[in-house]
C-alpha cells in the first residue's frame, strides 16, 4: 500500500520521509536493530568502538562527509547520512561476513525487514550460494540457485533488479518458504560481471516498493566494489596463510628419512592446506614398471590397497602422463576416470616431479562433486615439488642406508681378511723374544707387518730348520686409508711373501718390492717399509728403511737411540737404491719398529706423541718381554689422545734379545 496511507507501523517508510526518529535510528546504538534475527557470533554495527575488534576493520577516527558539490543531485539530509553511514560500512572493513552483517544492519535501519540474504555467484559451478541470512530456515541456505531461476536467478540474469508484489504469479518462483508474498532482489555488479544478488522478502503483498528499489540499487552498486575487496582480500589472505602452512610443512618433511613414516606423515600434513576423504600416493617402480600403491587413508584411518596403476591408466596413470594435474569436478563425467572408490564423485591427481621424472603421485577424492578447484589443484602443485624432493631424499637415504649395511658386512669380512693376512703369532727363537700389534683406526688400515723365515742354508743347496735360523721382519705403511690401503697392502703382503722364498737381505729385498710394485704402478699409491733381517745364531739385526719411521735401539741399560736408516718409499720411483745397517746386539737390547702413526698420534690439544715421549715411555718401560713394552708403548698413546679419534694406523713390533739358554 502507498506509504501515506501506511497502518501497520512495521510497514517500511521511503527514505526521503524518514521523520527525525528514524534519521537518529542510524546512529542511535539503542536503536531497535533487529539483533533477534542476526547471524550467531556477528555483532551488530552499534557505534564506532563496538566494531573495532572485528577483523579486517580499518574504520577512519572521524566520520566520513560526503562530496555534493558538482554536478551531483544534492539529496535530502536523512540520504545525505545513510550515505555516510554505508561509505563506512563498506569502507571501513575487509572481513567479508563482517561487511555482510553491516549492509544487514544499514538496510535494516531504513527498510524494515524479516527475511533478508546475500546470494553469492560460485565461480566453478555458476549457481548461486546464500553466504548471509536473517530469517531463512537452515534448509534455505543449503539451496543452490542456478542463474535465471527463481526470482534471484533472475535478477542474476536479466542484470537489474527485480520487484515482485505477488510471488504466486511468478512461474519460476522457487518457493522455498510458503509464507512469502513479494520480494526484491538486486544484483550485485562490479566491472560488468554479476557477483551476488542482495534479496528481501516479505509476507506481505506489495512490501516493497520502487523506492525501497532504488536504495537497494544504490546499497548493492557500492557493495559490489567492497564485496570483491573483501573476497581479494580474503584470497590473499588465505593464501599467505597457505604459503605459512606450506612452509612449515616442507621443513617438517625435510627431516623424516624414512619413505614410509614420510609419506604417512605427509597425508596427515596436507590436510592442513587441502581438505579430502581419501588420499593415497603411487610410487613409480623400475622393477615392474608401474606405479604402486605405497600409501593411502580413507575417512582418516590408514588402509593397505592392492592398487596398482599402469602409466597412462586412469586419472592418475592420466596425470603421471601428462606430467600435469588432473581435476575432475565430477569423475563420473570423466572418462578417464576408473572406479576404487564407488563414493568418489571428485578427485584431484598430481604428479611427483624430480628432475624431470614422474617418481608417484599423489591422489585426493571426495563425496562431493566439485570439491575441489583451481585453488586446491595450485596449493598441491606447490606443495608437491617439495614432497617429490623428501621422497627422493628419503629414498636416497634408504639406499644408503642399505649400501652402508652392506658395506659394513663387507668390511667386516676384509678386516677378518687382513688379519688372516698377518702372522698369528711371533715366531719362537731361542735368542730372541717378539711380539707385534696392529690397531687399525677403522675397520680395516694400510699398516702391516709379517715375519717370514729365512732357514739357513746348507751346502748342498736346501734349506734345514734349526736353531741357527734367520727371520725376517717387514713393517709397512701404505698410503691412504681404509679398503683402498687395505688392498693395496694386501698386494705388497703378496709380493714380498713371494720374494721372500728368494732369502734377499735386506736391501736387495726393498730393490725387488719397489720393482715389482713399479710393474703394477698406481697412481698416489706407495707403501713406506722397514725390513729387517734377524740372525738368531750371532744376534746381529740387517736393516733397510724404504722411508718408514727409523726403528729405536733400546739398551739393556735403558739408554735409546735411533738406527738412522732412511730411503725412498716403494713404488714411487724406478731403480731406486737402498742403505742397509747391521748392529749386533746384547742380551736384554731391544729393537722397536713403529708406523708413523704412533709418534703422530694427536690429542686435544693438538699436541703430536713425538720421538722424545716415546723414548721416556721406552726408558721408563718393564722390558722383562717384547709384550710388556708393545703393550707400555700402546697405552701411553691412547692416554695421550685421551679419547681423541685415531686418525692413522698404529703399529709396533718389538724385538727383545735374550740371553744363552
Amino acid at each position: 500500500m502507498p506509504p501515506r496511507q501506511r497502518k501497520n507501523p512495521s510497514s517500511p517508510l521511503p527514505i526521503s520521509r524518514l521523520g527525525s526518529q528514524q534519521a537518529r535510528a542510524l546512529h542511535d546504538p539503542n536503536a531497535p536493530s533487529g539483533d533477534e534475527d542476526r547471524i550467531d557470533g556477528a555483532e551488530p554495527d552499534s557505534d564506532h568502538e563496538d566494531t573495532a575488534h572485528l577483523e579486517g576493520d580499518y574504520r577512519p577516527a572521524g566520520d566520513i562527509t560526503l562530496s555534493t558539490t558538482g554536478n551531483f543531485v544534492h539529496p535530502e539530509p536523512q540520504q545525505v547520512d545513510f550515505l555516510h553511514r554505508l561509505a563506512d560500512a563498506l569502507n571501513t572493513t575487509l572481513d567479508l561476513q563482517t561487511l555482510m552483517q553491516r549492509v544487514a544492519d544499514l538496510v535494516r535501519a531504513v527498510i524494515d525487514y524479516r527475511i533478508f540474504a546475500i546470494l553469492l555467484i560460485n565461480d566453478r559451478t555458476q549457481d548461486l550460494r546464500v553466504r548471509f541470512q536473517i530469517g531463512h530456515t537452515p534448509e534455505a541456505e543449503r539451496v543452490r540457485v542456478k542463474i535465471g531461476r527463481g526470482i534471484v536467478g533472475l535478477a542474476a540474469e536479466r542484470r537489474e533488479a527485480v520487484l515482485v508484489h505477488d510471488v504466486r504469479t511468478q512461474e519460476n518462483y522457487i518457493d522455498i518458504n510458503p509464507e512469502v508474498r513479494s520480494e526484491l532482489a538486486v544484483p550485485l555488479i562490479i566491472k560488468n560481471k554479476v557477483i551476488g544478488v542482495i534479496d528481501l522478502e516479505s509476507e506481505q503483498l506489495a512490501y516493497f516498493t520502487p523506492e525501497h528499489q532504488r536504495l537497494l540499487e544504490l546499497v548493492a552498486s557500492r557493495m559490489a566494489v567492497a564485496v570483491e575487496n573483501a573476497r581479494l582480500y580474503t584470497r590473499i589472505s588465505r593464501q599467505a596463510q597457505t604459503l605459512t602452512v606450506l612452509n612449515d610443512i616442507s621443513r617438517e618433511l625435510t627431516s623424516i628419512l624414512d619413505v614410509d613414516d614420510l609419506l604417512e606423515r605427509i597425508g596427515h600434513l596436507l590436510k592442513r592446506v587441502v581438505d579430502y576423504q581419501m588420499f593415497t600416493i603411487v610410487l613409480w617402480s623400475e622393477a615392474s614398471k608401474q606405479f604402486e600403491h605405497r600409501f593411502s587413508t580413507r575417512y582418516g584411518e590408514t588402509v593397505h590397497r592392492d592398487h596398482n596403476v599402469p602409466l597412462g591408466r586412469g586419472l592418475i596413470g592420466a596425470a603421471a602422463q601428462e606430467k600435469l594435474p588432473v581435476l575432475a569436478p565430477d569423475v563420473r563425467k570423466d572418462p578417464r576416470y576408473i572406479v576404487a572408490n564407488p563414493e568418489t564423485r571428485s578427485e584431484l591427481a598430481v604428479p611427483l616431479i624430480y628432475k624431470g621424472k614422474v617418481i608417484g603421485v599423489m591422489d585426493l577424492e571426495h563425496t562431493r562433486t566439485h570439491y575441489y578447484n583451481t585453488e586446491h589443484q595450485t596449493t598441491l602443485v606447490t606443495l608437491a615439488a617439495q614432497v617429490a624432493i623428501s621422497i627422493e631424499n628419503a629414498r636416497l637415504y634408504q639406499m644408503i642406508v642399505e649400501d652402508e649395511a652392506r658395506l659394513e658386512r663387507d668390511l667386516a669380512m676384509a678386516r677378518q681378511v687382513q688379519l688372516r693376512l698377518l702372522p698369528p703369532s711371533a715366531p719362537s727363537m731361542p735368542h730372541a723374544d717378539m711380539y707385534a700389534k696392529f690397531m687399525p683406526a677403522r675397520s680395516i688400515g694400510g699398516d702391516l707387518y709379517d715375519f717370514l723365515d729365512y732357514a739357513h742354508d746348507t751346502d748342498d743347496g736346501t734349506s734345514e730348520k734349526k736353531p741357527g735360523k734367520r727371520v725376517a721382519i717387514a713393517v709397512g705403511d701404505v698410503s691412504g686409508k681404509a679398503a683402498p690401503a687395505a688392498l693395496y697392502a694386501a698386494l705388497v703382503s703378496g709380493i714380498m711373501r713371494s720374494l721372500a722364498l728368494q732369502h734377499h737381505a735386506p736391501a736387495d729385498m726393498l730393490v725387488a718390492l719397489n720393482d715389482a710394485l713399479q710393474e703394477r704402478k698406481l697412481d698416489s699409491q706407495y707403501v713406506t717399509m722397514l725390513y729387517a733381517v734377524w740372525n738368531d745364531g750371532n744376534q746381529t739385526l740387517q736393516v733397510a728403511n724404504a722411508g718408514s719411521t727409523q726403528p729405536l735401539f733400546v739398551t739393556a741399560a735403558g739408554e735409546v737411540s735411533t738406527i738412522n736408516a732412511t730411503g725412498f718409499p716403494l713404488g714411487m720411483f724406478g731403480e731406486a737404491a737402498y742403505e742397509e745397517f747391521t748392529i749386533a746386539t746384547q742380551p736384554g737390547d731391544c729393537i722397536v719398529f713403529i708406523s708413523d702413526g704412533i709418534t703422530d698420534a694427536h690429542n686435544a690439544n693438538e699436541e703430536t706423541f713425538g720421538n722424545t715421549r716415546l723414548a721416556n715411555v721406552l726408558k721408563a718401560a718393564d722390558r722383562s718381554s717384547a709384550q710388556l713394552v708393545v703393550q707400555a708403548i700402546l697405552k701411553a698413546v691412547s692416554d695421550f689422545q685421551g679419547g681423541t679419534e685415531h686418525f692413522d694406523d698404529e703399529t709396533v713390533v718389538v724385538l727383545r734379545v735374550l740371553g744363552t739358554q
